[in-house]
């Protein structure tokens, strides 16, 4: 059967044509899903994310279980509200999800997952959490919306209290702060500046509402992925899954091989490394017409690779994309289109930064 959030009847409402994704009744766009990008770019827009899951992490080991659980360190989060993005690992170093977790207090720490994966992200959880005597809470009641856009913080700031609203505006990226009965992050998935707002749930169609009011725009999850993939931000299932190592999937600065800390994977990280990572993950521009889609295949002089994620961005007027390849490949690269070899070039991505081109993305 599937889930709905709190907002599906406000989306509905709002002339939002809705798609299965992961199971969840979701908004895919409001009308145009390129103005939606845009506004996003240039202004602010708001995205329901109330799909993904929170997970609350009480008792006195929880530090030292997520750096059991964790490729990267909880050792780096010293300050409350500071949060770090991290994948989690299977014994042979491969993705089992990529989530964020932020510091509350020495006894408290917060998750938050895909929500393709939340019944094995629970499940794993929950396992390794027993020998550390660790509570794992889901919190079904919470929602979340993210507003983002250079223009998101004023306006998010323009419908909290004052004290809240100061406190806010005062967060560093990647920290959080509580005020106004919500849970405010300075974190996001576009590339743009803004918050990730974790609200009651019975409290959620009122803030999209004054969000609405103070001219934040609805926008949907086609934008979201245009806008992440410009952004260089990966998708998980399909940039990577358990079948990739954060080697492969360009994830290496999410790991943290603490000299005193031998976290989940971490022995079939380091052998890997050793051995030689056998692909990698790379950014493709095409400056020829036509777009790049998941599963077309990339010719390579060191061998064939694929597209995982390709779309036409928006901000750039080309087709773009990250494909896994052979380590090492450069030089003619081509796409095959339908039976048609199309020249493309890899670039370092993000494929856009401060809203424009980033550096040596153009042609």
């Amino acid at each position: 059967m599937t889930s709905r959030t709190i907002l599906n009847e406000t989306h509905r409402a709002a002339g939002a044509k809705m798609v299965d994704f992961g199971g969840w009744d979701m908004p895919i766009n409001y009308g145009s899903q390129i103005d939606e990008h845009h506004r996003v770019r240039r202004d602010a827009g708001m995205f329901d994310v109330s799909h993904m899951t929170v997970i609350d992490l009480t008792g006195t080991r929880t530090r030292a279980f997520l750096r059991h659980l964790l490729a990267n360190s909880v050792d780096k989060l010293k300050t409350p509200g500071k949060a770090l993005y991290s994948c989690m690992l299977d014994a042979d170093g491969g993705v089992i999800d990529d989530l964020i977790v932020y510091y509350l207090d020495e006894s408290f720490f917060r998750l938050v997952v895909n929500a393709a994966t939340r019944a094995k992200d629970l499940a794993w959880i929950e396992r390794q959490a027993r020998a550390f005597d660790v509570v794992v809470r889901e919190r079904p009641e919470l929602s979340m919306i993210a507003v983002q856009g250079p223009q998101a913080r004023a306006k998010v700031a323009s419908v909290l209290t004052p004290a809240t609203a100061a406190k806010a505006l005062a967060l560093g990226k990647f920290v959080a702060c509580e005020g106004d009965g919500l849970f405010i992050a300075r974190t996001g998935y576009t590339g743009e500046d803004g918050f990730e707002i974790v609200v009651p749930e019975g409290e959620a169609v009122a803030l999209w509402n004054r969000l609405a009011a103070a001219g934040v725009a609805p926008s949907g999850l086609g934008a979201r992925d245009t806008l992440r993939l410009e952004a260089g931000m990966n998708l998980y299932g399909q940039d990577m899954d358990e079948t990739t190592t954060p080697w492969e999937a360009g994830l290496a600065w999410t790991v943290a091989l603490d000299a005193d800390r031998d976290f989940i994977g971490r022995r079939a990280l380091e052998a890997q490394k050793k051995e030689g990572v056998p692909r990698e993950l790379v950014g493709l521009v095409m400056d020829e017409k036509g777009v790049l889609r998941h599963g077309q295949r990339v010719a390579t002089p060191n061998g064939d690779g694929e597209i995982l994620s390709g779309t036409f961005s928006p901000t750039l007027g080309k087709s773009i994309a990250f494909a896994r390849v052979p380590a090492g490949a450069a030089g003619d690269v081509r796409v095959d289109i339908r039976g048609r070899e199309v020249p493309v070039r890899i670039v370092k991505y993000p494929f856009v930064r401060d809203g424009q081109a980033a550096p040596g993305i153009g042609s």
